[in-house]
């Protein structure tokens, strides 16, 4: 299972990134993070600064088609970057169109919403995310993860750092199944 982390620059939360990341890493999988820019992102841990990590590759580079599934890790500024870049909101398209499965947590559904993959879907998000959900023509919930499959792809998304645990088990269950399935 490939699975990439698509992020901005800077302003990703970093449990966010790490958390999903090492559980597709001991379920076997080959996470990727995917950025805007090369070199390294910079993450966040709430308002303090984080750790770097290094790129592997570059958006404008990639297609859901190298990918089983797609990872949007939150913090505010990061989906907020991302959603203003059109190679960023392609990809996430791009993931749409081929079905291949979506996690977001936290602000990562903002790319989602840009990307018009929430018309009829129902998802969970932060709390403010709600009406930004609603008025794209989603159904809002307040679940820890919430797991939709009635569209195109498979959206699962969840709350905060605090549901990190119930996403990372719902990502690998929904991932597995999905890239065995490709194959």
């Amino acid at each position: 299972m490939r699975v990439a982390f698509l992020v901005a620059p800077e302003g990703v939360e970093e449990s966010e990134l790490t958390g999903p990341w090492e559980a597709v890493t001991e379920a076997g999988g080959e996470p990727v993070l995917v950025s805007t820019w090369p070199g390294e992102v910079l993450s966040f841990r709430h308002l303090e600064k984080g750790d770097r990590f290094v790129v592997d590759q570059v958006v404008g580079e990639v297609s859901a088609g190298m990918f089983d599934a797609l990872v949007l890790p939150g913090g505010v500024a990061n989906p907020d970057q991302l959603r203003t870049d059109a190679e960023a909101v392609d990809l996430v398209k791009d993931f749409v169109d081929q079905g291949r499965p979506i996690a977001a947590i936290c602000h990562g559904p903002w790319l989602l919403i840009e990307a018009d993959a929430v018309r009829g879907r129902t998802l969970t998000s932060y709390p403010s995310l709600a009406t930004d959900i609603r008025n794209a023509g989603g159904t809002w919930v307040d679940e820890a993860v919430r797991v939709d499959s009635s569209g195109p792809t498979t959206l699962l998304t969840s709350r905060t750092p605090r549901d990190l645990p119930a996403f990372n088990e719902a990502l690998v269950g929904v991932f597995t199944t999905a890239a065995a399935a490709a194959r």
